[in-house]
């Protein structure tokens, strides 16, 4: 039940990344391996550089983000930063993860943080759910 857990988690990880993205960058701008530890350090699961930046990159030509060199360090580094965009998108992301939430009838997200400390318990019903046995009514 533990492994069937942890994959439903990556599962839900890897189609929520990009939106993970645009919540870690709604409180600070980050470069890209900022982004790659945080997700490593706050789910526990890792996504290299080969899945980040095509997907920063990915982000960038849609409008979400915004990137700009920071040449302030020894090494320069390419900083990201939220554009109103990405904003207006994760507000609806959040807006649509609580329907689904209430429609199979588990706790939703609170505005404004969707990856918060408290993520893992609002998720846990959920993966017990989808884990779940099915009936055929």
């Amino acid at each position: 039940m533990v492994n069937n857990s942890k994959e439903v988690q990556v599962k839900l990880m890897k189609g929520l990344l990009d939106l993970i993205i645009l919540q870690f960058l709604s409180s600070t701008p980050m470069h890209g391996y900022q982004i790659i530890t945080k997700i490593r350090k706050t789910f526990g699961v890792y996504f290299g550089p080969s899945t980040i930046y095509p997907l920063l990159n990915a982000l960038e030509k849609k409008g979400y983000v915004k990137s700009e060199w920071n040449m302030n360090n020894e090494r320069p580094r390419k900083v990201y930063n939220l554009t109103t965009e990405g904003r207006n998108l994760l507000n609806f992301t959040e807006d649509s993860l609580n329907f689904i939430c209430r429609k199979i009838g588990t706790p939703g997200v609170s505005k404004g943080n969707l990856i918060a400390e408290h993520t893992q318990s609002t998720l846990r019903p959920l993966l017990k759910k989808m884990e779940e046995p099915k009936t055929l009514i």
